[in-house]
């Protein structure tokens, strides 16, 4: 696989694009690989990383995040990421992996030590580039799922939150966070000025919210927009910038993280 990369890299113009193809290409090599051990029976793919894959969303991401889908089944976690590692070590791979199994979030820092040396991407011999994988293992109740073949580098199979339960994910972590992430409100913006996209599944955002023991009111398919639009009056926006600008495809776009620009698409 790793000639596959190589030639992704070939023609890109710039170190930013060639680093950040390489993680994205990790990325779909280590879903490849969970997808052929059987993670996606009970592994429902979401996040940031969901939304670029299955939606085109037009910014980079660092993790993998999934959720299980039915609570108290068997997780297979390490199982599943020596599995991972054994694939990528097949292929030539300089792997490390770090797994944490004993939390509700379970996760594992997948490192590639050597590899953007080895790519002419870095002068550092040692530098690595990491994938972080984390599943939580005691979801809120709600969510619903759906199945989607995409072709990003490979062809995949993934199973996933529906989009009424990925914005729910995206609202959840607007409203708890307890710092700004731009990553986080620029996915916002993305969502919000997608007309078709479905309204949140409320049920799981208030299932999220009670677990993450919310203080705020109910949040009801009437006053969403409301709350949320409250809850980006507190946000640190220089740090919002900061976060997300080096994961835009195009740094323009980071004229939608504003308070304005997503007051106006919250009304909209």
């Amino acid at each position: 696989m790793k000639p596959l990369l190589i030639e992704h890299l070939r023609e890109l113009p710039d170190a930013f694009r060639r680093r950040s193809v390489t993680r994205e290409f990790l990325q779909a090599r280590i879903l490849l690989s969970l997808q052929d051990h059987g993670a996606f029976s009970n592994w429902a793919f979401v996040g940031g990383t969901a939304l670029r894959f299955l939606f085109n969303l037009p910014r980079y991401s660092e993790d993998l995040d999934f959720s299980l889908v039915s609570a108290g089944t068997d997780v297979r976690f390490e199982k599943l990421m020596r599995a991972v590692r054994g694939d990528l070590h097949a292929e030539a791979y300089t792997v490390e992996i770090k797994v944490r199994a004993d939390k509700t979030v379970a996760s594992a820092m997948i490192k590639f030590r050597g590899l953007l040396h080895e790519l002419g991407i870095s002068p550092l011999q040692d530098e690595t580039i990491a994938v972080k994988v984390e599943i939580d293992t005691n979801p809120p109740q709600g969510a619903g799922t759906d199945i989607k073949a995409v072709r990003r580098y490979f062809m995949l199979n993934l199973q996933h939150y529906d989009a009424a339960s990925l914005l729910a994910g995206k609202l959840h972590a607007v409203l708890s966070r307890k710092y700004t992430k731009g990553r986080d409100l620029y996915d916002l913006a993305w969502y919000l000025a997608a007309p078709a996209w479905p309204e949140p599944n409320i049920w799981l955002l208030d299932n999220a919210l009670r677990q993450t023991s919310w203080q705020g009111d109910e949040v009801t398919l009437s006053n969403w927009r409301q709350i949320v639009a409250g809850k980006l009056d507190t946000l640190d926006w220089r740090a919002a910038l900061n976060d997300v600008s080096p994961f835009l495809e195009r740094p323009e776009d980071a004229a939608w993280v504003t308070p304005e620009r997503l007051h106006r698409l919250l009304q909209a």
